[in-house]
């Protein structure tokens, strides 16, 4: 009798298990999957702030990786939702992004902790009702060299193109680092949409090209770290680490004579994204001032990266160590004299041309 009882329970339990099933018991929902999908850079988040998210929440985060700004916009532009709940365009490519319909209205009500960003990033010209875009961290994109090694001192970006520096350049990569720089040097918008100024700037970084070692946007740091290189096109949170690596005093920031790049790394739901819920949850989480300053610290402490960050109670809860880096204490002339990567419109199929035209050659 014990044993046909149990016969039956088994037997019971697998019919329940297969009505589970059958009625949606595997669904794609947010709720019952518990996961969320992001697109973005390597090593730009802090292992043990995504381990905390998940021990938290229940959500486990995948994590896919991108190596230009370009591969970022071409994921949500073809339908990326599908694949990605969060993914990391920088601000130069939000008004195409917003206009064309390719992201998800954020809901701030699932989002309190977004009242912790500055007030330069809320109430943005290209999401004024902050529906679209969640800052994450923000980015100066100048010139350090080694003065041991480099040849000539840089105090503007023509000096790139000295032939002295063949060989010697470690470069981020992408046509929105690359063809501003070139325009800023000829005098022209670093945005400009002219196709007469973007041939010019063309022609200009073809001879950058030869000065370069190597074009690397994750890590160009290493070849300026093991002695390739003399001078860095960086990020500054590239720039953080190759001054973590060879010591405060082994390189110098440019003071350079034109702006600097100032870039915004952001956050979108592409619409269409399957754990809508969970990416904001995810938001959330990061914005709270104590897990970003915990991610700030982390990668500060394991890839010698403080990186720019635009939550400011977060910022104000770092040791003095991180606003002290050398990375990011940058001559007050090189901070105050930038400029922003704004959205170029039916122009891009021009700066597409041309840096087809140039990686071609590069190659």
């Amino acid at each position: 009798m014990k044993n046909l009882k149990r016969i039956i329970a088994i037997a019971m339990t697998a019919v329940m298990v297969f009505a589970f099933a059958a009625c949606g018991g595997s669904s794609d929902s947010a709720e019952d999957n518990g996961e969320v999908n992001i697109y973005m850079w390597s090593d730009y988040i802090s292992q043990n702030v995504v381990d905390k998210f998940t021990e938290e929440t229940g959500i486990k985060v995948n994590f896919s990786y991108m190596s230009t700004s370009e591969e970022a916009v071409a994921k949500v532009t073809s339908g990326g939702g599908d694949e990605y709940d969060l993914v990391m365009p920088c601000d130069a490519d939000m008004t195409s992004l917003i206009e064309g319909g390719y992201l998800a209205e954020i809901n701030l009500d699932n989002i309190p902790n977004f009242e912790h960003l500055g007030d330069a990033y809320k109430n943005r010209e290209f999401d004024p009702e902050n529906k679209y875009a969640i800052p994450y961290l923000i980015n100066y994109v100048y010139v350090v060299y080694n003065p041991e090694t480099c040849p000539i001192e840089i105090t503007k970006y023509e000096d790139l193109l000295d032939p002295q520096l063949k060989g010697q350049i470690a470069s981020v990569t992408g046509q929105r680092n690359l063809f501003p720089i070139a325009l800023v040097s000829l005098g022209y918008d670093p945005n400009s949409q002219d196709e007469q100024e973007l041939k010019e700037a063309y022609e200009w970084l073809q001879k950058y090209v030869p000065n370069v070692t190597g074009f690397d946007s994750d890590s160009a740091e290493t070849m300026l770290i093991n002695g390739a290189s003399s001078v860095g096109f960086l990020f500054d949170g590239q720039a953080s680490k190759a001054f973590s690596e060879m010591g405060d005093d082994a390189l110098v920031v440019a003071e350079l004579t034109d702006p600097v790049q100032l870039g915004v790394d952001e956050l979108v739901i592409p619409a269409g994204a399957k754990n809508k819920e969970n990416a904001e949850a995810f938001l959330n989480f990061i914005l709270d001032p104590e897990n970003m300053a915990m991610n700030l610290q982390d990668m500060m402490e394991t890839d010698g990266q403080p990186y720019s960050c635009p939550n400011d109670d977060a910022v104000a809860l770092m040791p003095p160590e991180y606003s002290e880096s050398p990375a990011i204490n940058i001559p007050k002339s090189v901070k105050e004299n930038y400029f922003l990567q704004l959205d170029v419109g039916d122009a891009v199929k021009i700066y597409d041309k041309y840096w087809t035209m140039l990686m071609s050659e590069e190659q």
